[in-house]
């Protein structure tokens, strides 16, 4: 039987709906999706590479609330409402992230939450 548990971190902005900032299942963490939001005031940071980088950010916080890091996530989905600014996100994905890389998606939206400019989620596994 797989225990269940909810991941919460004031270092990452607080639930905006009716979602934890992540779930963990055995050795698995489902993160919800971060945008540009500063945990402290939570305001939207201005431009496409402060939003990536605070979206990056707050994932680690989650990561780290769950007792990971950035490198242990095997898959990451990055919604953009422009996606020209995918060369940007690559080029600070580089910064948090280490090889081997995750898996992961890249898509076109026509908006998100809060008139966020990027919107991240992802799947972290655990190894005990």
């Amino acid at each position: 039987m797989s225990n269940k548990f909810v991941i919460q971190t004031p270092d990452a902005p607080a639930a905006i709906g009716t979602y934890s900032q992540a779930v963990r299942v055995d050795n698995t963490v489902y993160l919800s999706g971060q945008i540009g939001l500063d945990p402290n005031t939570m305001n939207m940071v201005e431009g496409i590479e402060a939003q990536v980088h605070r979206v990056f950010q707050n994932l680690r916080a989650v990561a780290s609330a769950a007792g990971g890091s950035l490198d242990d996530m095997v898959k990451l989905n990055i919604y953009l409402t422009d996606l020209a600014h995918f060369a940007k996100v690559n080029e600070v994905m580089a910064t948090y992230f280490h090889q081997p890389y995750p898996a992961r998606a890249a898509v076109g939206v026509a908006s998100l939450p809060r008139a966020a400019l990027v919107e991240a989620d992802g799947v972290m596994f655990l190894q005990e």
